[in-house]
């Protein structure tokens, strides 16, 4: 009786530092949050379902998303990821700061790198207008796999075009294979090491124009100091900080919007 007791017990203590005090203890530092919520988390529930995270995302949209509803699938995602399971999409709270940049810019001609999933690909091209095409890339197939099941569930596929490999090797090719001359809107949210290097390979292919619009990801939480004293320092770009919160935290994080003046 005693050994059932203490095996309850300590059965509860696991079940009450899991649900509710680490996670609540992580909320408040990106760190800490990162390394629970991607690291010790995700491979615990992997092993234990057997699945991915990127497989049981999608298996939450496909219940609880209306097939060709974007919103739905924005909303379900979000759901999953706040009561469920976190993942590193771009969120909702930052994910409102890239609807309203989208929105004012209205953009045709837009890259994305780092699709994961497909959330942020949902909520910039259902925005865009009519006849725009948004380029994402992934370098992870099986990310790649299961974000062209969510854009398809949202009926986003007419608009996007996903492209499987990493952004150095394709940058250089987007206007050979895609008839691409400039984009009017990127999205930076792929390899931290690679925002500085990519940025600077844009610039080298004359995809960026005056007034392209570049808006990066997670600029404190991990953050990119070298991207940053770019854009802030370059002549070439107009920066500005939007303070918001690391996706589905209370841990400080934020974007930065450049504006390439050519």
């Amino acid at each position: 009786i005693m050994l059932l007791g203490w095996c309850v017990g300590a059965t509860v203590l696991l079940y009450v530092l899991y649900s509710w005090l680490i996670p609540t203890a992580v909320q408040f530092n990106g760190s800490l949050a990162l390394i629970w919520h991607d690291v010790i988390v995700e491979r615990a529930l992997d092993t234990l379902t057997r699945s991915t995270r990127p497989q049981r995302l999608l298996k939450v949209v496909q219940k609880r998303a209306t097939r060709g509803d974007p919103q739905s699938v924005i909303s379900a995602v979000d759901h999953f990821c706040r009561h469920s399971e976190w993942a590193m999409n771009v969120g909702d709270e930052k994910g409102s700061i890239l609807d309203s940049v989208v929105s004012e810019l209205s953009p045709e001609k837009v890259l994305e790198l780092g699709t994961y999933c497909g959330y942020s690909t949902v909520r910039i091209a259902r925005l865009l207008p009519p006849g725009a095409r948004l380029i994402t890339l992934e370098f992870n197939a099986d990310y790649a796999a299961i974000a062209r099941q969510v854009i398809a569930w949202a009926g986003l596929e007419d608009k996007v075009q996903l492209v499987e490999g990493a952004s150095e090797d394709w940058i250089p090719r987007m206007k050979e294979h895609y008839g691409i001359e400039t984009f009017d809107f990127v999205f930076l949210d792929h390899w931290k090491d690679r925002y500085l290097p990519d940025t600077k390979l844009m610039e080298d292919c004359g995809l960026l124009r005056k007034g392209t619009v570049l808006l990066a990801d997670n600029v404190i939480c991990p953050g990119f100091p070298d991207y940053l004293e770019y854009v802030r320092n370059s002549l070439s770009y107009k920066s500005c900080y939007f303070k918001s919160h690391l996706k589905y935290t209370k841990a400080e994080d934020g974007l930065e919007k450049s504006v390439f003046l050519g």
